[in-house]
């Protein structure tokens, strides 16, 4: 039997052109990143399968791909559950990583720790278009910083970031869990059912504001919180600007709104509009949940309309690092969805600008060896000068080569015969 030559399934292999691409996207990622103060880190593709089934991941802990024990460790004839084969998972995301590594090393870090972490992670999740089984995040993180200088900084540092590939008219999403709260508080919910509220209110973009309520309906909660809350999103129908949804907010909720998240907000909004250098619109979603359970205040993603779903997107998290430690530390990430944002440059044809110049040399396959070594002299003689060179023996079918290699961006071809 032959072995599958096809890639696993959610999996993919990255061809020569979308390589190029990657590689140019990750080094303006870097250097936007490292210019806002950000400091690159690493951390292993597998933890201990204790920090990723907390329940601080939502869904993505369904998706983790679990590691089965080793060598004698693994008993199958003894287990009786699952605890008794696995011990590792492969990685969902970079932030439960990242909390670990901080209270490992924080006594040898500085205070705030702006990290910039880029890396694969893995969920066994359905693949679809933009949405693989393995694929790069790019994440950055202020841990330490309790004001609200960290969303500030993410926001801006990810949307210059976005903007230096090229992209305009895209949105940032933002919303307050603390506002999700006295809303669901305001409407007569038992704090206990937050979660539940939450989970299907994340589902108003697909199902709408009747799914919603019929949903809430089915769940058990009563008509008279499902009809209050709907009518506040009601009544934001049609305003995204911050300062006007809020002040809504403000006055409907009365005493059920902490006024520091309202604050928290305007003046978030307020910064990253004064001093953006990237063309985008900062607007208020009060239905944006973000599906992770460790998010305590401010939440945030990024919209494309090309894309037609989120791009990315982070928040604040101040009560992850206690679960290692015992003491919170105030922290707040942002993640770009990376393998989306390679998928929207390719499909519209992006050109990795200041490409070197590319010149292939091809050499007839009974070309002399002392003539051989003139040819590779030549072609050192043009990489010192900047120039991008491939020395390869000719194919039979010479023409299709070429063509294969103008494709790839060569513009100029040497050609090198016996007879010469």
């Amino acid at each position: 039997m032959s072995l599958a030559k096809k890639p696993v399934n959610g999996m993919k292999d990255i061809l020569p052109e979308e390589m190029q691409i990657r590689d140019y996207v990750m080094n303006v990622i870097k250097e936007t990143y490292r210019s806002f103060g950000f400091t690159p880190i690493e951390t292993p593709c597998m933890e201990n399968i204790g920090n990723l089934s907390n329940k601080q991941g939502g869904e993505n802990e369904k998706l983790i791909f679990k590691v089965l024990k080793r060598g004698e460790k693994l008993n199958l004839e003894t287990a009786e559950t699952e605890n008794d084969v696995v011990d590792f998972g492969m990685r969902y995301d970079l932030t439960v990583p990242l909390a670990r590594f901080y209270s490992n090393n924080s006594n040898n870090l500085p205070s705030p720790f702006k990290a910039l972490q880029i890396g694969n992670v893995w969920r066994a999740d359905r693949p679809q278009r933009g949405r693989y089984r393995q694929f790069m995040q790019c994440d950055i993180d202020i841990l330490g910083e309790s004001g609200n200088l960290a969303e500030i900084e993410l926001i801006l540092a990810t949307t210059t970031t976005l903007g230096r590939l090229g992209f305009r008219n895209f949105q940032i999403r933002i919303n307050e869990r603390r506002i999700l709260k006295a809303m669901a508080k305001y409407s007569g919910f038992e704090e206990d059912a937050y979660d539940t509220v939450f989970i299907i209110l994340d589902k108003m973009d697909k199902i709408g504001l009747d799914g919603v309520a019929e949903e809430l309906k089915k769940s058990g909660f009563s008509q008279e919180s499902i009809d209050k809350y709907l009518e506040l999103f009601r009544n934001m129908e049609g305003k995204e600007e911050v300062e006007e949804c809020i002040a809504y907010l403000t006055e409907t909720l009365g005493d059920a709104l902490d006024n520091e998240a309202a604050v928290n907000l305007k003046e978030i909004a307020a910064s990253v509009n004064a001093t953006k250098e990237a063309e985008f619109a900062l607007v208020f979603d009060p239905t944006l949940v973000r599906g992770m359970s460790y998010y305590t205040g401010t939440i945030f993603e990024i919209a494309m309309p090309e894309f037609g779903g989120s791009c990315g997107g982070g928040g604040r998290y101040d009560g992850m690092i206690g679960k290692f430690t015992g003491n919170d530390v105030p922290a707040c990430g942002f993640s770009i969805g990376f393998e989306r944002i390679i998928l929207l440059l390719m499909e519209n044809g992006f050109q990795v600008p200041g490409q070197l110049e590319k010149i292939a040399y091809l050499i007839e396959k009974n070309y002399p060896g002392d003539k051989l070594v003139q040819v590779i002299a030549q072609a050192q003689e043009q990489r010192k000068a900047g120039k991008q060179v491939l020395v390869a023996r000719m194919n039979k079918n010479r023409k299709f080569q070429k063509e294969k290699l103008t494709a790839e961006g060569y513009g100029e071809f040497k050609e090198f015969f016996n007879r010469d």
